[in-house]
């Protein structure tokens, strides 16, 4: 498949910088627990991570919402679930892209039931285009409306996760 740049890993980087600074920031003398979601958000999580000037506990979540292919299956099953006690924590989710809304309302339903302090959620990616339910993102990376995107940590059928930059596939 054909695949064009649309996102260089230096400009992602950059905005990365940008969102650990403003969460170091807001979470200044608190210990947060991030909560990566499996597998898309790895790298974006693992750079933003190595960026916080705060100290902070990590743990994933696995959730499942595609089949193979481009387009959500609709039905949204959590397959890992935190391994930490996050109760009275303040935690911040972490996910790679955010199209339909029906896999992060899904696990943050999840997680509430584990009565954290509190829970902002950070997305390197907003597709509203895909949209069909709301969602509120606290820290952004990028809004993109363009195509099917894969590339760090983002993939096609488990494929082309493992490219620095991302790109749209045609």
């Amino acid at each position: 498949m054909e695949r064009k740049i649309l996102l260089e890993r230096r400009i992602i980087l950059a905005r990365v910088q940008e969102i650990a600074r403003r969460i170091s920031a807001d979470y200044a003398g608190k210990e947060p627990v991030l909560i990566g979601v499996l597998k898309g958000a790895v790298f974006f999580f693992a750079d933003l991570v190595m960026h916080l000037s705060i100290p902070c506990r990590i743990d994933f979540i696995g959730a499942a919402s595609y089949g193979s292919g481009r387009s959500s299956s609709g039905e949204v099953r959590l397959v890992k679930d935190v391994g930490i006690p996050i109760s009275g924590k303040p935690v911040i989710l972490v996910e790679d892209i955010v199209d339909t809304g029906l896999t992060l309302n899904r696990i943050l339903k999840a997680l509430l039931q584990k009565e954290p302090e509190s829970i902002r959620v950070c997305a390197l990616i907003d597709k509203k285009e895909r949209r069909e339910e709301e969602v509120q993102l606290d820290y952004l990376g990028f809004e993109v409306e363009e195509g099917f995107l894969v590339g760090y940590g983002l993939d096609y059928d488990e494929q082309y996760r493992y490219l620095p930059d991302i790109c749209v596939l045609r």
